[in-house]
This record gives structure tokens, sequence and C-alpha cells, in this order.
């Protein structure tokens, strides 16, 4: 699970999100196979994966995944993320109601792929997708979804999808924001500004979790930090 503090969003395994609803815990999903396989998902992961592990990023809920391959490793990082600069108990009172992903390669060269298949209504409401310069953009009545890619997409049967390879050294970032229509369209974000947004974030989680971190007792190494930093895959 990833988080804003107003919503949340659950991640499986093979790194698809597969339960979102935006911008609150109670609006109706945009991503739902947790449901149903045709109620939206939004997958990034190696074409071949040999090996699977994941943790939280200490004293966070930056969700850091590692995928080894065959041919390479590759480190996916998901968040929420909160308001620009928020520290401590401001955590999320500014949050964009956006998601990030960062995946980088750590070793080798790793294939890579993407489908972004949002659905409005659980599934019920299939978008109008376009592509535009900088990721693809979004309709579906009242809501507006910007995906931001810096790789070239091709959109077809409703869903966004590409295949990238990363050489060791290399990353790349990608982010979705949700808007009303009532509200200011979103502009894509660039790289250094995901990147930027990730550490700010994973920043604020820590500032939030100094807080409640006192405890001093006989049990004080099973707090959830400890746990989370080393529960490996059996994290989530």
């Amino acid at each position: 699970m990833i988080s804003d503090c107003h919503s949340a969003a659950l991640v499986s395994r093979a790194e698809s999100i597969d339960w979102l609803c935006v911008p609150r815990f109670d609006s109706p999903s945009i991503f739902g196979r947790l449901l149903d396989e045709r109620a939206a998902h939004w997958s990034i992961r190696p074409t071949h994966i040999a090996d699977v592990s994941r943790r939280y990023v200490d004293r966070t809920l930056v969700l850091e995944t590692e995928f080894r391959t065959g041919a390479g490793t590759v480190v996916l990082q998901d968040v929420m993320p909160a308001g620009i600069s928020e520290h401590g108990h401001e955590l999320g009172s500014a949050a964009p109601h956006a998601v990030l992903r960062c995946v980088s390669c750590t070793a080798g060269d790793v294939e890579m792929e993407i489908e972004y298949a949002p659905r409005a209504e659980y599934g019920l409401v299939t978008p109008l997708l376009t592509r535009t310069e900088g990721g693809a953009a979004g309709r579906v009545g009242a809501t507006v979804l910007l995906l931001s890619a810096p790789i070239e997409l091709t959109i077809a049967d409703s869903a966004v999808r590409a295949r990238f390879t990363l050489r060791v050294g290399e990353a790349a970032c990608f982010a979705l924001q949700h808007r009303s229509i009532s509200e200011p369209a979103p502009r894509h974000l660039r790289q250094p500004e995901i990147r930027h947004r990730i550490a700010d974030t994973t920043m604020a989680w820590q500032s939030w979790s100094a807080l409640h971190q006192q405890y001093d007792g006989p049990m004080a190494g099973a707090g959830p930090a400890q746990r989370s930093s080393s529960a490996g895959p059996h994290v989530l």
C-alpha cells in the first residue's frame, strides 16, 4: 500500500497498481483489477522476471521493488506524493492526488514493459485516451487524467503500452495526475521534477515518522520501521 493521506493505492508483487480511488478513499476507483481483471490497472515491470523482493524505504510509505532478471537488475519506487516541502504533521495537507513511479537500472540491461489501462467507476467507464507531447491524456466524464512518460507510447484498445530498455545507470520516471474538469488542468512533469518530488515525499514521511518513533522499551526492535526494512518480499 502507498498513500498520500487522502487515498491509497494497492500494488501487487508484479508491480501492477490494481486498486486506486482518487482523490479520496471513498471516491470511485480508476484502477480496480482487485475486483475484476477488466477493471483497470497500471503495471511497470521487466518483460522477463527471475526474482522479486520489496520493502518500504526506511520510515516511509515509499515502496521499493527490486527485480532481478537474467540480464540485469532494476529497482522501482512507487509513491503518492505529499505537498511540496511538507513536514511532520503537515504531511498530506496539500497532496496533489498523483502517483509517481521511477525505475532505475542498477546492473546489466533490462527490457521493461508498461501497460496503463485506467477505467472509471469501478471499471464501468472507459476513458478516451490520446497521445500528447510528454505522455498521454485521458478524459472520463468530469475526470481528467494525465500520464507523464519519458518514452514513446502506443494507444490501442483504450490502453497505453510501451516497451523500453534500461542500461545500468539509466532511469525512467512516470507520473499520473488526477484533476476534476473544474480544477486547473495539470501539466506534464519532467524527469527531474518527478525525482525531486519522490525525494521530498521520502523526507516528509521520515519527518512524520520521527515524531512517532520515540518508544524506548524492551520491544523497541519490533517496531514497524524495523519490520518493514527487514521483511523483504513479505512486507505486503
